[in-house]
């Protein structure tokens, strides 16, 4: 197996490896479990149960750290399976990733729980279109962090597994897009929308000044995760992320 500094692979080294059609039945199975955790507490009712026991912010913690386990598992799994090369990491490519990081980042801590009725991870609630804040440089920036997270590591990893495993999280996010942006129209009704919508944008190419006061706070918490991140790369998944 080449090196991780040849290849790129997000390979967790130091757990061990099981015979070539296990890794890929292991890299199967954590991709189900990740994907059924995303849809099964809505399409059983499980949300609206755990949510009435220890609340909305208590299910929110609760289901980001079932996330993020199991999608530690998935890249683990995805770092055992059997090396099939597609294409060749380039020196550029790390730094493509170390420059989109803070950005995904950055777009993730401003807008998760932010005042914005267009994206499914914002709230209605305290949303003031004059000042649409994070809407106003794009309505949806869970979305895009996860186009920059996915799209980013596709392109430093150029083996089957990991093509399989970022590139659907790349499709998903770029799809998820109009998708979301023609639910939110259709309830708001075309009028509503126009109205709402005055100041704000979908594509990330300006920054906005319209903000009902200064994210300070989540920008000192974008810094502390892009630190974390940075630190943790290597002990965690077993891949040094700078260049």
């Amino acid at each position: 197996m080449p090196p991780p500094a040849t290849i790129g692979r997000l390979a967790v080294w130091h757990l061990p490896a099981h015979p070539c059609g296990m890794d890929w039945i292991e890299f199967a199975l954590a991709m189900l479990a990740f994907l059924a955790s995303h849809r099964i507490p809505a399409l059983a009712g499980l949300r609206g149960r755990v949510v009435a026991r220890i609340g909305a912010w208590g299910y929110m913690v609760l289901f980001s750290a079932v996330s993020l386990l199991l999608l530690w598992w998935l890249v683990a799994a995805a770092g055992r399976a059997p090396f099939v090369p597609l294409w060749d990491q380039q020196p550029w490519h790390r730094w493509a990733v170390n420059l989109a990081m803070p950005l995904a980042i950055l777009l993730a801590a401003l807008g998760t729980g932010a005042a914005n009725p267009f994206a499914f991870e914002g709230r209605a609630q305290g949303f003031d279109p004059a000042r649409p804040g994070i809407a106003g440089i794009t309505r949806q920036p869970l979305l895009w962090a996860l186009a920059l997270w996915s799209g980013a590591h596709l392109l430093v990893n150029g083996d089957l597994a990991h093509v399989l495993l970022f590139g659907p999280f790349l499709a998903m996010a770029l799809a998820g897009m109009p998708l979301v942006e023609r639910r939110r129209r259709r309830a708001m009704g075309p009028a509503e929308w126009a109205r709402l919508t005055v100041h704000t944008a979908l594509v990330p190419v300006t920054l906005s000044r319209r903000w009902p006061s200064p994210p300070w706070a989540r920008l000192g918490l974008a810094v502390l995760v892009w630190a974390a991140v940075l630190h943790l790369h290597g002990p965690v998944i077993g891949v040094l992320p700078l260049p």
